[in-house]
């Protein structure tokens, strides 16, 4: 399973980076931070779905590709 994170910029400085494929959305202080939260929160999710039977165990090796 391959999920993207596509980046964004607020006009304060922070940075939003988003998992469209989870609706995850989260902020960050760096772009770095802001990645690895997104990521975090996604792999959480899968494992989440993982453990109700709603994606089958080998979801759990997800990747990630940034969204230029």
């Amino acid at each position: 399973m391959t999920l993207t994170v596509e980046l964004d910029r607020e006009v304060d400085g922070r940075w939003i980076a988003e998992v469209p494929e989870l609706n995850v959305l989260l902020y960050g202080d760096s772009r770095q931070d802001a990645i690895q939260r997104a990521q975090s929160a996604a792999l959480e999710i899968v494992l989440d779905r993982i453990a109700h039977g709603e994606l089958p165990a080998d979801s759990a090796n997800a990747t990630f590709d940034l969204a230029a």
